[in-house]
């Protein structure tokens, strides 16, 4: 099934890169536990996380490939997604609890599309609360889970396209390529916030990362079929060694 695509992979030596597709409410680093699981690879690592509660495409490299994950994190970044107007919560998306509504029926798609307009091109965003950026060696999350808020940096991000693909309230469907470092529940808050009615992400799939597209990607169930192939091949390989 694999063959074409495996016949020379080495996930401990070499190693390899793997384009995932990421199911819903997966951790990034659950997929790494997995692949290493499958593969018997020692060592693993992910270029660029992605939220539980995002799906689509995770770049996963094994063995010496590790040190090369970098050049993928630099790459920019596409998703489509859904957000919902006149509602906020604490995480800026479904992971936490609504914390407010407000009356949305001014908007317009227009008005969403000017809005969004305004985004595109380089900006400072500040990390959210619940996330994994680090405070004092600490993720954020971990004090957002005890109600504590602390002074986040603002980091220079990039939004290079951001559609509005429909609106059929409260829900807007949109596209947005950004750069390495963006977090659109952010930038979803931060369009409500303009918006004077308040937005929170409902659904994120990320869709490409550079040229690497989720189409061409494995998903979770793919990963024990490659598995068996993979290991099988290895088998024959060291039958014919020892033979």
């Amino acid at each position: 099934m694999f063959a074409d695509r495996t016949a020379t992979w080495d996930f401990s030596g070499t190693g390899v890169m793997l384009l995932i597709d990421k199911p819903l409410d997966w951790t990034s680093f659950r997929v790494v536990r997995r692949i290493r699981a499958l593969f018997h690879a020692a060592k693993a690592g992910h270029a660029g996380t992605l939220d539980p509660r995002a799906t689509g495409l995770l770049i996963v490299c094994t063995g010496k490939k590790t040190k090369t994950m970098h050049q993928y994190t630099d790459l920019d970044k596409e998703y489509v997604g859904t957000f919902e107007l006149g509602v906020r919560t604490a995480s800026h998306d479904s992971e936490t609890a609504i914390i407010e509504r407000r009356d949305y029926s001014a908007v317009t798609l227009d008005s969403l599309r000017s809005i969004a307009e305004s985004f595109v091109g380089r900006q400072l965003q500040r990390p959210p609360m619940y996330s994994a950026a680090k405070h004092q060696g600490k993720p954020l999350y971990k004090y957002a889970r005890k109600g504590q808020i602390v002074e986040r940096e603002p980091k220079e991000i990039e939004i290079g396209e951001f559609e509005i693909a429909s609106f059929a309230g409260p829900l807007v469907e949109f596209r947005v390529v950004c750069s390495k470092g963006t977090y659109v529940r952010s930038l979803v808050d931060d369009i409500g916030n303009a918006l004077g009615c308040g937005a929170t992400l409902r659904s994120l799939r990320r869709t490409r990362i550079g040229p690497y597209r989720v189409e061409d990607a494995f998903s979770i169930d793919d990963l024990a079929a490659l598995s068996a192939e993979v290991l099988s091949e290895q088998r024959s390989y060291e039958t014919g060694i020892s033979a």
